[in-house]
């Protein structure tokens, strides 16, 4: 595989635009390392779960542009775009596990809305009978 592959990953209100090649493993995201980006380990694990699972660490190199959210939210989208660009250069291989581990799945969970005479969402001023 010598071209480039790209998808897209969204999370909450993260974008991550992903450019997987074959390569020696480096991310980079926004043009700095996945170490420096992210700081938490739990962070570099969800981003690296798609390699993990297809059995691909160090196989890949892949560049990405997050955009918008926190960080979490970032790292879910990174990872969803990698696991679309995965399954693009080999369906029959990468597919079955990417889908079996929930990872080809777009969390459509997002903030609700506050609303008019209200604190929040769903939270309701305290009620006052008298």
């Amino acid at each position: 595989m010598e071209k480039t592959v790209n998808a897209l990953g969204r999370r909450k209100s993260a974008v991550a635009r992903v450019y997987v090649s074959a390569g020696k493993g480096n991310i980079t995201i926004n043009g700095r390392e996945i170490s420096e980006y992210f700081s938490d380990d739990s962070l570099l694990y969800i981003a690296n779960q798609p390699f993990e699972v297809t059995g691909t660490a160090g196989q890949f190199d892949v560049k990405a542009n997050l955009d918008g959210g926190g960080f979490h939210g970032q790292a879910e989208a990174l990872r969803l775009g990698i696991a679309r660009a995965l399954c693009e250069v080999d369906r029959e291989a990468y597919r079955p596990a990417l889908k079996a581990a929930g990872f080809l799945t777009r969390d459509a969970r997002e903030v609700e809305r506050k609303k008019p005479g209200q604190p929040g969402a769903r939270r309701r001023f305290q009620f006052s009978k008298r």
